[in-house]
């Protein structure tokens, strides 16, 4: 009896490892599948939290490789910053969004509203020289030496902003382009105003002209706490504000004006092909972005950029075409040019003209007068040179006087006959000047030897 319990319990235990077994499989069936779906992350592993480049700053990193221990320094090391120039700011260069994958984050690296538009997130076209540019400006700030700037590129002073030019414009909506457009900043300057909370407070100033060198263009101020928001306000601005201009010949303006706006007043003088402009470097810069190349301007008073820029645009805008001048007049517009012979040239002719008897004898018919609204310019009395008073003067002008107006005569000569030759040539060729070259003479000689 006892050992049929005996047996019985056995087969019980074994019963029992079986299903104990089939359990175990099954879990480890279930464990496998998890592990397969779930990522496998190891239970142990080394992590380090802190180290010394956390601990330590940028200065006592830099430092602990650039310095030169006391036993160095008094064996000669480290002398004149030779160790202290190898220290580069790995930061120069770098903005914040910007990397090798160029992208336009709304908000961080842009605007997120432009004009009615909201910005998208967008990829911008690849620099391929990104990470040449910053090594060459992490390289010129170790050295104690600033990146050489073209001339024409770095403005009226290397100091000042005063110049520069920043390129078009950016649109507002998709549709719209500058293409062709150029932004030159007139005036740049820090302004400040005293506040009851924040004490003092600084804004940036900038005073730019936009325009695509044929006929249009833009002026506008823009003010920020940040010099580079500023810029960009002034140069989105401009972009907004452009109006058209006039041209003659697409070179100059079309006659002479006198402008004025507060304290400036400004005498323009119109210039023929190749004369250039000379006048104030704001108006210079204006002329070019407007597309005018040929041109003198006078000022007089102050010389505030902005006051002569409102003044010189105020002025273009109220010259009137030739073909206005003469409807207005009701009479033909002729061009005497000294250029042409003083030929008489008809510019323009009004739709009805008006007889000798219509013209009242009190009627402005000076055109310089005329265009300057009545009014006439007072010009400088020119004195003559000191040297016209001494006595050696008055010789020179005796010894002088059989050679007076030879290098006309010659000219005049030229041009009618194509040769230096009168009426007598013919008669006695003889007197004909011929062109003296020493080598012939000699090839003359060398062949009768």
């Amino acid at each position: 009896m006892a050992f049929r319990l005996l047996q019985f319990c056995g087969q019980i235990s074994k019963t029992i490892k079986n299903v104990r077994n089939l359990e175990l499989r099954q879990m480890n069936n279930v464990i496998k599948t998890t592990q397969l779906l779930s990522p496998q992350l190891p239970i142990k592993y080394q992590q380090r939290t802190t180290s010394f480049f956390t601990k330590k700053s940028g200065e006592e990193l830099w430092k602990s490789v650039t310095s030169v221990s006391n036993a160095g320094r008094r064996r000669g090391r480290g002398k004149r910053g030779s160790i202290s120039k190898l220290k580069k700011n790995l930061n120069w260069g770098q903005r914040i969004g910007i990397g090798k994958k160029r992208m336009l984050w709304p908000g961080l690296t842009g605007p997120v509203i432009q004009g009615k538009t909201l910005i998208q997130q967008q990829r911008l076209p690849d620099d391929p020289d990104f990470e040449k540019k910053i090594i060459d400006m992490r390289e010129a700030s170790s050295k104690f030496k600033k990146l050489k700037v073209h001339p024409l590129e770095r403005g009226w002073t290397s100091a000042k902003l005063g110049g520069k030019k920043l390129g078009p414009p950016s649109a507002a909506r998709e549709d719209e382009s500058f293409e062709g457009f150029e932004t030159i900043i007139l005036e740049h300057k820090i302004t400040g105003h005293m506040t009851g909370n924040m004490g003092r407070v600084r804004t940036f100033s900038c005073f730019v002209v936009t325009g695509n060198g044929n006929g249009l263009v833009g002026i506008a101020l823009g003010k920020s706490t940040d010099n580079a928001a500023a810029v960009r306000n002034a140069k989105n601005s401009s972009g907004k504000k452009l109006f058209y201009v006039n041209r003659y010949m697409e070179r100059t303006v079309f006659h002479d004006f006198f402008t004025r706006f507060g304290n400036c007043k400004i005498f323009v003088k119109q210039k023929p092909p190749g004369y250039g402009l000379i006048c104030h470097r704001a108006i210079k810069a204006i002329c070019e972005v407007i597309g005018i190349k040929d041109l003198h301007a006078k000022i007089e008073g102050t010389t505030n950029v902005q006051t002569l820029t409102k003044a010189f645009l105020i002025g273009l805008l109220r010259q009137k075409t030739h073909q206005n001048l003469a409807d207005e007049k009701k009479l033909h517009l002729v061009e005497i040019n000294k250029n042409f012979d003083y030929f008489p040239n008809v510019v323009a002719s009004p739709s009805t003209i008006r007889s000798e008897k219509e013209i009242s004898s009190t009627e402005i018919m000076d055109f310089r007068q005329f265009v300057m609204d009545g009014k006439v310019i007072l010009q400088r009395k020119k004195y003559p040179p000191f040297y016209t008073r001494l006595k050696g003067w008055e010789l020179h002008l005796k010894k002088m006087e059989k050679l007076r107006d030879q290098d006309n005569v010659r000219l005049q000569l030229i041009a009618e006959y194509g040769d230096i030759r009168s009426f007598l040539s013919e008669k006695y060729p003889e007197a004909v000047p011929q062109n003296w070259c020493k080598k012939k003479e000699v090839e003359q000689v060398e062949e009768e030897e």
